[in-house]
């Protein structure tokens, strides 16, 4: 067929698509300056793989796996490098961190004269499900810690409980997805050092910071979680997520060089040039690459800092409105993953699928479900608020949720409410416009 009827017809199929701005399930990045966009274009025909062609892409990687060690406080040393990887996602990360693991413990106990066929993985039950393929594919024994009402994320002390001789390592997850809380590292890390002191193991932890690694850096930078600890041996990261880049960028960080087993590295010698490699893949685009270096050098500390900090107060803005109904529970917390997570105080009439389903009409995507395992009987509803989630957004969601709210009741509309929501979202319209104006001064005057 002629090129623009192939491009027609593709296109206007992609209409039934959600809009990804108001895609609120995804922690996914929708929108980069046109600046990045330009980049991301000018080097989507760039095979990563091939280094020794591509040597300045080479360098633009190796400089953000140092940034994003230094971010988790890796020790490095003036003449070093840090010891990591760009993946695509955090799923091939943890894939990576998982078999550096279960190598390094299998290597231990052949050289102990020891059983080396039964490994072990500790972590809650609400780990995503990349951690579940992991056990699946490269056969290691996940074991998983219940959560429980009021609790919904992974108890320290349990976790330490479930550990025997077995165990490669016990994983940790900074930011939660099911309310985007922070999992205790600090007390993992205290409770393991002493049961290795008791034990004679040496049972490490890997931090699963695909959501909250470019969070509590800049949050939170006093929490204790990182490389700071010295039982975290490795750290995955989404890119794609508060990194700020499009789909389809994760890292993995380890704290030395002794964490990630030489045998695992292949040495190739491709199109002329060694080039070690430890990936699951093998050739992998550029772009989502350089769009992180962007991201880094663009923003820069202060910047990333603003822009979760304007996460943070949107989370506020949208939490509050909901509670101010007296409809619903709050479940997520305000020291984790900018994310609301609520549930219904009364399902008489209603629960929150059907609410998940009515804001479909109005184009939002808020995903229900269950929580995991020893807390499944609770449904949520679940808002992530991302960089490009403006308050004015923020405002409309919540006045489109009261509404849903109202006709699934058969109340008469509220107008007095409505006109102060409305008012409100152009009051912060003002406010937006301000404090861009007063920015643009700024920088003209710098």
């Amino acid at each position: 067929m002629p090129k623009e009827a192939a491009y027609q017809n593709i296109h206007e199929e992609l209409q039934l698509d959600a809009i990804p701005k108001l895609n609120l399930a995804s922690f996914v990045t929708t929108s980069m300056e046109e600046e990045c966009n330009k980049l991301i274009m000018e080097s989507i025909n760039k095979n990563y793989v091939d280094m020794d062609e591509y040597p300045a892409t080479t360098d633009l990687h190796n400089r953000c796996v140092n940034m994003i060690a230094r971010m988790f406080n890796v020790e490095i040393g003036e003449n070093e490098s840090a010891i990591g990887a760009g993946t695509v996602g955090s799923s091939e990360a943890i894939m990576l961190a998982g078999l550096a693991f279960k190598k390094k413990w299998q290597n231990k106990r052949k050289a102990e004269g020891k059983p080396y066929d039964k490994p072990n993985l500790v972590t809650g039950a609400n780990v995503q499900v990349c951690w579940e393929k992991f056990a699946r594919y490269f056969e290691v024994e996940l074991r998983e810690v219940n959560v429980r009402e009021d609790y919904y994320v992974m108890d320290p002390a349990k976790a330490v409980e479930m550990v025997d001789e077995n165990t490669i390592c016990v994983a940790a997850i900074l930011g939660s997805t099911y309310n985007g809380e922070f999992e205790d590292v600090k007390l993992l890390n205290d409770l393991l050092l002493e049961k290795n002191k008791q034990t004679g193991w040496d049972t490490p932890i890997h931090v699963d910071a695909a959501s909250g690694g470019f969070i509590a850096p800049f949050l939170y930078p006093d929490l204790e979680w990182d490389f700071r600890l010295p039982l975290v041996k490795s750290i995955n990261v989404s890119g794609h997520k508060y990194g700020l880049v499009y789909a389809g960028i994760g890292w993995v960080i380890w704290r030395t060089k002794e964490d990630l087993p030489e045998d695992l590295i292949f040495h190739i010698n491709y199109l002329g040039a060694d080039q070690p490699t430890f990936t699951l893949n093998f050739s992998k685009g550029s772009s989502q690459i350089i769009a992180q270096y962007y991201q880094l050098i663009r923003l820069g500390q202060e910047g990333y800092r603003r822009i979760m900090e304007d996460c943070r107060e949107n989370t506020m803005v949208l939490k509050k409105h909901l509670e101010e109904t007296g409809y619903f529970n709050i479940l997520s917390k305000d020291n984790g993953v900018p994310v609301v997570a609520f549930s219904l105080k009364d399902r008489s009439q209603y629960d929150e699928f059907k609410i998940s389903k009515m804001l479909r009409r109005h184009g939002w995507v808020v995903p229900a479900y269950p929580m995991p395992p020893g807390a499944e009987h609770i449904k949520v509803l679940r808002v992530v608020i991302r960089a490009e989630f403006s308050r004015t957004l923020a405002e409309r969601l919540a006045l489109d949720i009261k509404n849903v709210l109202r006709e699934l009741q058969k109340l008469p509309l509220n107008i007095n409410d409505e006109k102060s929501l409305v008012d409100t979202a152009l009051e912060a319209n003002r406010e937006i416009i301000a404090q861009e104006s007063n920015k643009r001064q700024k920088i003209m005057a710098a």
